[in-house]
């Protein structure tokens, strides 16, 4: 049945068209995700540089308050040390 066959060809043409479509959407879908988390990545690299930058002005800050401590009262310096000192020791 010639008619029958056009059909059975036409549905053949259909599916194969719907394979391609899915195909398609499936790398466009594995593109996004794949932008997507390179664009996460790189948001939360960005927040670690930017909390290690923090980390490394506040680590100065201290130093150089204890720098200028140590400089203003070197002697209560060195009997905080021995304190110190001496209860790690018992």
């Amino acid at each position: 049945n010639p008619d029958l066959q056009a059909q059975v060809a036409a549905l053949n043409e259909d599916l194969a068209n719907i394979a391609a479509t899915l195909a398609t959407i499936g790398n466009t879908s594995a593109s996004v995700a794949s932008s997507n988390a390179s664009s996460t990545f790189e948001y939360a690299k960005a927040r670690g540089e930017d909390s290690l930058d923090a980390i490394r002005s506040h680590s100065n800050a201290i130093e150089y308050q204890l720098t200028e401590t140590v400089r203003e009262n070197p002697l209560t310096t060195v009997a905080v040390a021995a304190g110190v000192g001496f209860l790690l020791a018992l």
